[in-house]
Protein backbone atom coordinates (compact mmCIF):
# COMPACT_ATOMS: atom_id res chain seq x y z
CA UNK A 1 0.00 0.00 0.00
CA UNK A 2 1.11 3.51 -0.76
CA UNK A 3 0.18 6.86 0.78
CA UNK A 4 -2.37 9.08 -0.98
CA UNK A 5 -3.12 12.67 -0.04
CA UNK A 6 -6.57 13.88 -1.08
CA UNK A 7 -6.49 17.67 -1.09
CA UNK A 8 -10.02 18.33 -2.32
CA UNK A 9 -13.06 16.20 -1.34
CA UNK A 10 -14.03 13.36 -3.66
CA UNK A 11 -17.36 11.52 -3.95
CA UNK A 12 -17.75 8.71 -1.42
CA UNK A 13 -17.63 5.95 -4.04
CA UNK A 14 -14.27 7.21 -5.32
CA UNK A 15 -12.92 7.57 -1.79
CA UNK A 16 -13.89 3.92 -1.26
CA UNK A 17 -11.81 2.92 -4.30
CA UNK A 18 -8.78 4.71 -2.85
CA UNK A 19 -9.22 3.28 0.66
CA UNK A 20 -9.49 -0.24 -0.77
CA UNK A 21 -6.06 -0.01 -2.36
CA UNK A 22 -3.96 2.41 -0.33
CA UNK A 23 -3.55 4.41 2.85
CA UNK A 24 -5.46 7.67 2.43
CA UNK A 25 -5.19 11.04 4.19
CA UNK A 26 -7.71 13.78 3.46
CA UNK A 27 -6.47 17.31 4.14
CA UNK A 28 -7.74 20.43 2.41
CA UNK A 29 -4.82 22.90 2.39
CA UNK A 30 -7.25 25.82 2.62
CA UNK A 31 -8.94 24.42 5.75
CA UNK A 32 -6.23 22.30 7.36
CA UNK A 33 -2.86 23.55 6.10
CA UNK A 34 -0.82 21.93 8.88
CA UNK A 35 -2.28 18.48 8.21
CA UNK A 36 -1.83 18.95 4.48
CA UNK A 37 1.85 19.89 4.72
CA UNK A 38 2.52 17.09 7.23
CA UNK A 39 1.00 14.51 4.88
CA UNK A 40 3.16 15.66 1.97
CA UNK A 41 6.24 14.10 3.58
CA UNK A 42 5.04 10.55 2.95
CA UNK A 43 2.66 11.00 0.01
CA UNK A 44 3.22 8.90 -3.11
CA UNK A 45 0.17 10.35 -4.84
CA UNK A 46 -1.84 13.57 -4.70
CA UNK A 47 -5.40 14.00 -5.97
CA UNK A 48 -7.50 17.15 -5.98
CA UNK A 49 -7.96 20.48 -7.74
CA UNK A 50 -8.09 24.25 -7.34
CA UNK A 51 -4.88 24.60 -5.35
CA UNK A 52 -1.42 25.63 -6.64
CA UNK A 53 1.10 22.79 -6.63
CA UNK A 54 4.32 24.80 -6.60
CA UNK A 55 8.02 23.96 -6.58
CA UNK A 56 8.14 24.89 -2.88
CA UNK A 57 5.34 22.46 -2.13
CA UNK A 58 6.88 19.69 -4.25
CA UNK A 59 10.11 20.03 -2.29
CA UNK A 60 8.18 18.84 0.78
CA UNK A 61 7.04 15.67 -0.98
CA UNK A 62 10.19 13.58 -1.61
CA UNK A 63 8.27 10.34 -2.29
CA UNK A 64 5.76 11.80 -4.72
CA UNK A 65 5.19 9.77 -7.90
CA UNK A 66 2.00 11.21 -9.38
CA UNK A 67 -0.37 14.15 -9.13
CA UNK A 68 -3.91 13.51 -10.37
CA UNK A 69 -5.85 16.68 -11.03
CA UNK A 70 -9.64 16.68 -11.07
CA UNK A 71 -9.56 19.20 -13.91
CA UNK A 72 -8.58 19.61 -17.53
CA UNK A 73 -6.61 22.83 -17.07
CA UNK A 74 -3.17 22.51 -15.49
CA UNK A 75 -2.29 26.15 -14.82
CA UNK A 76 -2.22 25.44 -11.06
CA UNK A 77 0.78 23.14 -11.50
CA UNK A 78 4.47 23.91 -11.87
CA UNK A 79 4.92 21.86 -15.02
CA UNK A 80 8.66 22.46 -15.33
CA UNK A 81 9.32 21.32 -11.77
CA UNK A 82 7.12 18.25 -12.16
CA UNK A 83 9.07 17.29 -15.29
CA UNK A 84 12.40 17.92 -13.56
CA UNK A 85 11.43 15.69 -10.66
CA UNK A 86 9.95 12.99 -12.90
CA UNK A 87 6.52 13.28 -11.29
CA UNK A 88 3.62 12.28 -13.52
CA UNK A 89 0.72 14.73 -13.92
CA UNK A 90 -2.71 13.40 -14.86
CA UNK A 91 -5.87 15.35 -15.68
CA UNK A 92 -9.44 14.79 -16.89
CA UNK A 93 -9.96 15.74 -20.54
CA UNK A 94 -12.90 14.53 -22.57
CA UNK A 95 -15.49 13.84 -19.87
CA UNK A 96 -16.47 17.49 -19.49
CA UNK A 97 -16.46 18.66 -23.11
CA UNK A 98 -20.19 18.61 -23.75
CA UNK A 99 -21.10 20.12 -20.39
CA UNK A 100 -18.69 23.03 -20.80
CA UNK A 101 -19.99 23.57 -24.33
CA UNK A 102 -23.53 23.72 -22.91
CA UNK A 103 -22.43 26.34 -20.41
CA UNK A 104 -20.56 28.50 -22.89
CA UNK A 105 -23.29 28.45 -25.51
CA UNK A 106 -25.91 29.10 -22.83
CA UNK A 107 -23.87 32.08 -21.65
CA UNK A 108 -23.70 33.37 -25.22
CA UNK A 109 -27.48 33.19 -25.60
CA UNK A 110 -28.14 34.68 -22.16
CA UNK A 111 -25.77 37.56 -22.85
CA UNK A 112 -27.18 38.43 -26.26
CA UNK A 113 -30.80 38.17 -25.10
CA UNK A 114 -30.05 39.90 -21.75
CA UNK A 115 -31.70 37.10 -19.75
CA UNK A 116 -30.08 37.84 -16.40
CA UNK A 117 -30.70 41.58 -16.61
CA UNK A 118 -34.34 41.14 -17.62
CA UNK A 119 -34.97 38.41 -15.06
CA UNK A 120 -33.80 40.81 -12.38
CA UNK A 121 -36.37 43.35 -13.56
CA UNK A 122 -39.09 40.82 -12.77
CA UNK A 123 -37.56 39.74 -9.45
CA UNK A 124 -37.17 43.34 -8.31
CA UNK A 125 -40.68 44.42 -9.34
CA UNK A 126 -39.37 46.72 -12.07
CA UNK A 127 -41.06 45.09 -15.08
CA UNK A 128 -42.28 48.06 -17.09
CA UNK A 129 -45.82 48.10 -18.46
CA UNK A 130 -44.47 49.27 -21.82
CA UNK A 131 -41.56 47.02 -22.79
CA UNK A 132 -39.59 49.25 -25.16
CA UNK A 133 -36.69 48.78 -27.54
CA UNK A 134 -34.23 49.88 -24.89
CA UNK A 135 -34.74 46.45 -23.29
CA UNK A 136 -34.56 44.37 -26.47
CA UNK A 137 -31.80 41.84 -27.01
CA UNK A 138 -30.35 40.52 -30.26
CA UNK A 139 -30.86 37.29 -32.21
CA UNK A 140 -28.33 34.49 -32.03
CA UNK A 141 -29.59 32.23 -34.81
CA UNK A 142 -28.17 32.88 -38.26
CA UNK A 143 -25.30 35.02 -36.97
CA UNK A 144 -21.53 34.42 -37.31
CA UNK A 145 -19.65 32.73 -34.48
CA UNK A 146 -15.89 33.09 -34.20
CA UNK A 147 -14.04 30.57 -32.02
CA UNK A 148 -10.55 31.40 -30.78
CA UNK A 149 -9.32 27.93 -29.92
CA UNK A 150 -10.81 24.86 -31.57
CA UNK A 151 -10.10 21.85 -29.39
CA UNK A 152 -12.71 19.33 -28.27
CA UNK A 153 -14.79 21.90 -26.41
CA UNK A 154 -14.53 24.45 -29.21
CA UNK A 155 -15.76 21.83 -31.66
CA UNK A 156 -18.67 20.96 -29.36
CA UNK A 157 -19.64 24.65 -29.24
CA UNK A 158 -19.38 24.80 -33.03
CA UNK A 159 -21.80 21.88 -33.36
CA UNK A 160 -24.37 23.66 -31.23
CA UNK A 161 -23.96 26.85 -33.25
CA UNK A 162 -23.94 25.37 -36.75
CA UNK A 163 -26.35 22.47 -36.36
CA UNK A 164 -28.70 23.94 -33.77
CA UNK A 165 -28.75 27.66 -34.53
CA UNK A 166 -27.82 27.78 -38.20
CA UNK A 167 -24.78 29.92 -37.50
CA UNK A 168 -21.78 30.42 -39.75
CA UNK A 169 -18.75 29.21 -37.79
CA UNK A 170 -15.23 30.56 -38.15
CA UNK A 171 -12.34 29.36 -36.02
CA UNK A 172 -8.72 30.27 -35.46
CA UNK A 173 -6.24 27.77 -34.06
CA UNK A 174 -2.52 27.09 -34.33
CA UNK A 175 -3.28 24.39 -36.87
CA UNK A 176 -6.23 23.77 -39.13
CA UNK A 177 -8.33 20.87 -37.85
CA UNK A 178 -8.91 17.85 -40.08
CA UNK A 179 -12.69 17.99 -39.86
CA UNK A 180 -13.14 14.84 -41.91
CA UNK A 181 -11.29 12.90 -39.21
CA UNK A 182 -12.19 14.79 -36.04
CA UNK A 183 -15.59 16.42 -36.62
CA UNK A 184 -17.16 15.24 -39.89
CA UNK A 185 -20.50 16.82 -38.99
CA UNK A 186 -18.80 20.24 -39.24
CA UNK A 187 -17.45 19.77 -42.76
CA UNK A 188 -18.69 22.65 -44.86
CA UNK A 189 -20.00 24.36 -41.70
CA UNK A 190 -16.78 25.54 -39.98
CA UNK A 191 -13.85 27.34 -41.60
CA UNK A 192 -10.31 27.97 -40.38
CA UNK A 193 -9.37 31.63 -40.93
CA UNK A 194 -6.75 34.11 -39.82
CA UNK A 195 -7.43 35.75 -36.48
CA UNK A 196 -7.93 39.18 -38.00
CA UNK A 197 -10.51 37.87 -40.46
CA UNK A 198 -12.38 36.13 -37.65
CA UNK A 199 -12.48 39.21 -35.43
CA UNK A 200 -13.69 41.46 -38.22
CA UNK A 201 -16.52 39.12 -39.26
CA UNK A 202 -17.83 37.49 -36.08
CA UNK A 203 -20.95 38.70 -34.29
CA UNK A 204 -19.88 36.56 -31.32
CA UNK A 205 -16.26 35.84 -30.42
CA UNK A 206 -15.84 32.91 -28.05
CA UNK A 207 -12.42 32.38 -26.45
CA UNK A 208 -11.55 28.81 -25.44
CA UNK A 209 -7.81 29.09 -24.91
CA UNK A 210 -5.73 27.34 -22.25
CA UNK A 211 -3.45 29.52 -20.14
CA UNK A 212 0.18 29.39 -21.26
CA UNK A 213 2.99 31.90 -21.56
CA UNK A 214 1.92 32.42 -25.17
CA UNK A 215 -1.77 33.02 -24.40
CA UNK A 216 -1.52 35.10 -21.20
CA UNK A 217 -3.07 38.51 -21.90
CA UNK A 218 -3.33 37.77 -25.62
CA UNK A 219 -6.84 39.25 -25.80
CA UNK A 220 -5.77 42.84 -25.39
CA UNK A 221 -6.68 46.30 -26.71
CA UNK A 222 -5.57 45.35 -30.22
CA UNK A 223 -7.68 42.20 -30.09
CA UNK A 224 -10.84 43.99 -28.96
CA UNK A 225 -10.17 46.90 -31.31
CA UNK A 226 -10.14 44.46 -34.24
CA UNK A 227 -13.53 42.99 -33.34
CA UNK A 228 -16.60 43.87 -35.35
CA UNK A 229 -18.32 46.93 -33.82
CA UNK A 230 -21.26 45.79 -31.70
CA UNK A 231 -19.97 42.23 -31.32
CA UNK A 232 -20.25 40.15 -28.15
CA UNK A 233 -17.23 38.59 -26.40
CA UNK A 234 -17.53 35.33 -24.46
CA UNK A 235 -14.73 33.73 -22.43
CA UNK A 236 -15.04 30.11 -21.36
CA UNK A 237 -11.33 29.27 -21.40
CA UNK A 238 -9.04 30.92 -18.83
CA UNK A 239 -9.46 34.36 -17.32
CA UNK A 240 -5.84 35.44 -17.50
CA UNK A 241 -5.83 35.12 -21.29
CA UNK A 242 -7.78 38.41 -21.27
CA UNK A 243 -6.51 41.88 -20.48
CA UNK A 244 -9.54 42.80 -18.38
CA UNK A 245 -8.81 46.53 -18.42
CA UNK A 246 -8.78 46.43 -22.22
CA UNK A 247 -12.06 44.53 -22.21
CA UNK A 248 -13.64 47.10 -19.91
CA UNK A 249 -12.40 49.94 -22.10
CA UNK A 250 -13.96 48.31 -25.18
CA UNK A 251 -17.27 47.85 -23.36
CA UNK A 252 -17.28 51.39 -22.02
CA UNK A 253 -16.51 52.88 -25.43
CA UNK A 254 -19.38 50.95 -27.01
CA UNK A 255 -17.05 49.06 -29.33
CA UNK A 256 -18.33 45.82 -27.83
CA UNK A 257 -22.02 45.36 -27.15
CA UNK A 258 -21.61 42.93 -24.26
CA UNK A 259 -19.44 40.26 -22.66
CA UNK A 260 -20.27 36.93 -21.04
CA UNK A 261 -17.56 35.64 -18.70
CA UNK A 262 -17.30 32.34 -16.85
CA UNK A 263 -13.63 32.89 -15.95
CA UNK A 264 -11.58 35.75 -14.58
CA UNK A 265 -7.93 36.62 -14.01
CA UNK A 266 -8.53 36.46 -10.26
CA UNK A 267 -11.09 34.06 -8.82
CA UNK A 268 -13.29 34.55 -6.92
CA UNK A 269 -13.83 37.88 -8.67
CA UNK A 270 -12.78 40.69 -6.31
CA UNK A 271 -15.58 42.80 -4.87
CA UNK A 272 -14.04 45.96 -6.32
CA UNK A 273 -13.81 44.59 -9.88
CA UNK A 274 -15.80 46.66 -12.36
CA UNK A 275 -16.68 43.45 -14.19
CA UNK A 276 -18.82 42.33 -11.24
CA UNK A 277 -21.47 45.01 -11.71
CA UNK A 278 -20.88 46.26 -15.25
CA UNK A 279 -24.28 46.57 -17.00
CA UNK A 280 -22.93 44.97 -20.17
CA UNK A 281 -21.28 41.98 -18.49
CA UNK A 282 -22.95 38.67 -17.67
CA UNK A 283 -20.62 37.05 -15.11
CA UNK A 284 -20.67 33.43 -13.93
CA UNK A 285 -18.59 31.89 -11.10
CA UNK A 286 -16.49 29.48 -13.24
CA UNK A 287 -19.22 26.84 -13.52
CA UNK A 288 -18.35 25.39 -16.94
CA UNK A 289 -18.23 21.78 -15.76
CA UNK A 290 -20.32 22.19 -12.60
CA UNK A 291 -23.05 19.59 -12.99
CA UNK A 292 -23.51 16.57 -10.74
CA UNK A 293 -22.96 14.16 -13.60
CA UNK A 294 -19.84 15.75 -15.02
CA UNK A 295 -18.07 16.47 -11.76
CA UNK A 296 -18.61 12.83 -10.76
CA UNK A 297 -17.24 11.64 -14.11
CA UNK A 298 -14.18 13.85 -13.59
CA UNK A 299 -13.63 12.36 -10.12
CA UNK A 300 -13.91 8.83 -11.53
CA UNK A 301 -11.31 9.53 -14.22
CA UNK A 302 -8.96 11.28 -11.78
CA UNK A 303 -9.22 8.38 -9.32
CA UNK A 304 -8.61 5.85 -12.10
CA UNK A 305 -5.59 7.82 -13.28
CA UNK A 306 -4.11 7.84 -9.79
CA UNK A 307 -4.69 4.14 -9.10
CA UNK A 308 -3.25 3.15 -12.47
CA UNK A 309 -0.14 5.26 -11.95
CA UNK A 310 0.51 3.90 -8.46
CA UNK A 311 0.07 0.35 -9.82
CA UNK A 312 2.80 0.99 -12.37
CA UNK A 313 0.38 1.19 -15.29
CA UNK A 314 0.06 3.98 -17.85
CA UNK A 315 -2.98 6.06 -16.84
CA UNK A 316 -5.75 6.87 -19.27
CA UNK A 317 -5.10 10.63 -19.22
CA UNK A 318 -1.51 11.76 -18.62
CA UNK A 319 -0.99 15.44 -19.31
CA UNK A 320 1.09 15.89 -22.45
CA UNK A 321 0.18 12.53 -24.03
Amino acid sequence: MKDILVFKPLPSDQMARLHAAHHVVVADPKLAPDAFHAALATAHGLIGASYPITAELLAKAPRLEVVSSVSVGVDNYDLAELRRLGIMLCHTPGVLDETVADTVFGLLVATSRRFVELSNLVREGRWPRDFGEDLFGFDVHGKTLGLVGFGRIGQAIARRAALGFGMRVLYHARREVDLAAQAPELQGRASHVARGELLAAADFVVAMLPLTDATRGTMDANFFGAMKPGAVFINGGRGATVDENALLASLNSGRLRAAGLDVFAQEPLPWESALRTHPRVTPLPHIGSATHETRHAMAVLATTNLLQALAGERPAAVYGD
